[in-house]
């Protein structure tokens, strides 16, 4: 199946046998944003959204979802992760919150989905804590940036230093 390794030869979905695989230091970095208007920026940058801090909130709903990848992405591996960082950023010249995301494990594959499942969980529990204010907001630009470790070895989005 043109070397898609979810399908078996008959092209059903599978879990892919990882066990013969070494393990190795495995990072993946994501990123995203959610864009909104102006006002509603401000209550985030100044911390007073009704519903409390918005960026707190947010970093700890990433870092639980990236725990929780394999329960809501079927052909995940359970991955035991040693780390995970989030990071947000505040753009108020584009109205705008980034998302960073790092995980990290020692094991047989790769954390690029509980990296990416950590920055769109990020993004929607901002959209969550601020829909009363502003339902028109948008997440966009989601997207692995790195990932180093195992036998492809190292990638890097173009543009990443």
């Amino acid at each position: 199946m043109n070397g898609l390794t979810h399908f078996d030869a008959k092209g059903d979905a599978h879990m892919v046998d990882v066990g013969a695989k070494a393990e190795t230091k495995r990072i993946a970095r994501a990123r995203g944003e959610i864009c909104m208007a102006p006002e509603t920026f401000a209550l985030v940058e100044a911390g007073t959204a009704k519903k409390g801090d918005v960026i707190g909130v947010a970093r700890i709903a990433a870092i639980m979802a990236s725990k929780k990848t394999a329960e809501i992405i079927p052909l995940c591996h359970p991955i035991a992760l040693t780390r995970v960082a989030v990071d947000f950023e505040l753009d108020r010249e584009h109205s705008r919150v980034i998302c960073l995301a790092q995980c990290e494990c020692c094991g047989k594959t790769g954390v690029e989905m509980e990296a990416l499942t950590a920055v769109q969980a990020g993004l929607l529990t901002v959209y969550d804590m601020l829909k009363a204010v502003d339902r028109g907001m948008v997440m966009k630009d989601i997207c692995l940036l790195e990932k180093a470790g195992g036998k492809s070895g190292h990638w890097l989005r173009e543009g990443e230093a």
